[in-house]
């Protein structure tokens, strides 16, 4: 329906275009949750360690 009323010929013409837009938005939406949940000390590039159950 997008493609339609975009008038672009193909799928792959609106994907293309608009894929960076969606990855942005999930991209700060994580950011957004971090902020949230409190800073941390660990190196941002350290995969995150499980949480402990009591």
């Amino acid at each position: 329906m997008i493609k339609e009323l975009l008038g672009h010929a193909h799928i792959g013409v609106t994907a293309t275009v608009y894929a960076h837009v969606r990855l942005r938005l999930q991209r700060q939406a994580i950011d957004a949750l971090g902020h949230a949940l409190g800073p941390t000390d660990d190196d941002p590039d350290d995969p995150p360690s499980a949480p402990v159950v009591r």
